[in-house]
């Protein structure tokens, strides 16, 4: 057991800005009442790293009287909230990288047609403890509070956080308060708070797919309170998120820019390739080769990159062209957001369906690439969304409909017989339509 009265005794002094040192006093008289009256916070810390390294409570608590969600508390001026700007002090590399990172950005759902189907369709609480709570809602502060924080926004750890000193993100969205542990971080269950569900279920996709089996299976090797933990080195057994998203590989160092692998957008109605795809792509590759062939690895790529091409082309394109038409035109019985059966057909088919075909065919997660995927975009194309813009009765849009079934073979076997497609299949000329997507360059 660690002697705490050394901790206490030690007067610390980090790199925090206009912050003054911490009075040892001040410090020890923290841990002492939090004991007492929050024992497991107390436990949580006390075995961290941060506890090893004498960093207590004021080293992360302490604030500025003039910080807008400051308030006294007995013999400090301290906040409630740890913010990255907080984390940064010490961590400012990592603070850098989590700023510059989609994460940091995940609060702007709040404008997003995501967070108004939250609030219109469910309410205010929904939105708040749904959509806030994974994407990060704007912490308000409220002067009456005794922590200064409105009950509405706090608590409140989303990864895109919009905090009251200017900053985005919760670096306890992954390490969990007070323990803040690497080896929590570094497991799939840290993501699987946010990343799941009928929109982007890559927990359920990576648990289906070999590398969580493998995991799952082989916990006990994969080495995870190692100071370092780079893959293929040393841990081999299976990679989990942070593997392949954030850790240090041989060639790589570990960062916190969850973007830097990702050479696909996965998430809107139509994919498109990020800005430096080719640099991130190969990031990703590098990766994957610690443990896999380049063979193996470029034959992945291959089949994915199709799989996106594929669903941008067949289902993606023309149903957002459809859909715009329809706008055009003012044919929806409803101008209301979300009040015509056709908008939630569209809706679902990229944003449930298309996601998950997508993120299962990325992760190599066959079920979720076509049963709980292309197989759903299917059903919900064919059959709900163009019937239903039939029934708008506009000769231009029927016009449109059938020139989507006629004009590209990939559409034909809503009109050919059974038997017929069946031996094209079997002679190789189903194939060869799809070719294209495998060939297509980048």
């Amino acid at each position: 057991m660690r002697n705490i009265s050394l901790i206490v005794g030690i007067c610390l002094v980090f790199s925090i800005g206009a912050f003054a040192a911490e009075d040892p006093k001040v410090a020890g008289a923290c841990m002492t009442c939090h004991k007492e009256k929050s024992p497991g916070l107390y436990k949580q810390w006390f075995d961290s790293e941060h506890a090893a390294h004498s960093v207590t409570c004021l080293g992360c608590h302490q604030a500025k009287k003039g910080d807008a969600d400051a308030f006294s508390h007995y013999d400090a001026t301290i906040a409630t909230l740890v913010t990255p700007a907080d984390c940064g002090r010490c961590h400012p590399k990592e603070a850098e990288e989590v700023g510059n990172s989609y994460h940091a950005s995940a609060g702007k759902i709040l404008d997003s047609a995501d967070a108004y189907l939250a609030h219109v369709a469910a309410g205010d609480p929904v939105a708040v403890l749904g959509c806030e709570s994974c994407h990060g809602g704007k912490v308000e502060i409220d002067k009456s509070s005794p922590n200064k924080l409105a009950r509405r926004s706090w608590p409140n750890s989303g990864i895109g956080r919009i905090n009251p000193d200017g900053s985005l993100g919760s670096c306890n969205a992954c390490h969990t308060r007070h323990s803040f542990a690497k080896a929590q971080a570094r497991q799939p269950e840290a993501c699987s708070k946010c990343h799941l569900g009928p929109d982007h279920p890559q927990k359920e996709v990576y648990e289906e797919s070999k590398h969580g089996n493998t995991y799952f299976t082989n916990e006990e090797l994969m080495n995870l309170k190692a100071d370092s933990w780079v893959v293929g080195v040393d841990y081999a057994a299976a990679p989990t998120c942070a593997s392949c998203h954030m850790s240090a590989t041989k060639t790589q160092g570990i960062t916190h820019d969850v973007g830097q692998r990702i050479a696909w957008t996965l998430r809107p109605p139509i994919s498109k390739h990020k800005d430096n795809h080719e640099v991130k792509r190969a990031n990703m590759q590098d990766v994957c080769t610690a443990c896999h062939t380049r063979t193996f690895t470029d034959g992945h790529f291959y089949q994915f990159d199709a799989s996106v091409r594929l669903y941008n082309e067949k289902f993606a394109k023309p149903a957002t062209d459809l859909m715009k038409l329809v706008r055009e035109k003012k044919l929806l019985e409803n101008p209301a957001a979300f009040s015509n059966k056709i908008e939630w057909t569209y809706w679902e088919l990229w944003h449930h369906e298309g996601r998950r075909a997508r993120h299962g065919a990325a992760m190599m997660g066959p079920d979720y690439t076509w049963w709980h995927g292309f197989y759903d975009i299917a059903q919900h194309f064919y059959f709900k969304l163009l019937p239903q813009a039939r029934d708008l009765g506009d000769p231009d849009v029927d016009a449109f409909v059938d020139q989507i079934l006629s004009s590209d073979p990939m559409h034909k076997w809503v009109r050919e017989q059974t038997e017929d497609l069946k031996k094209q299949i079997r002679a190789g000329e189903m194939q060869k339509i799809y070719t294209r997507f495998f060939e297509a360059e980048e």
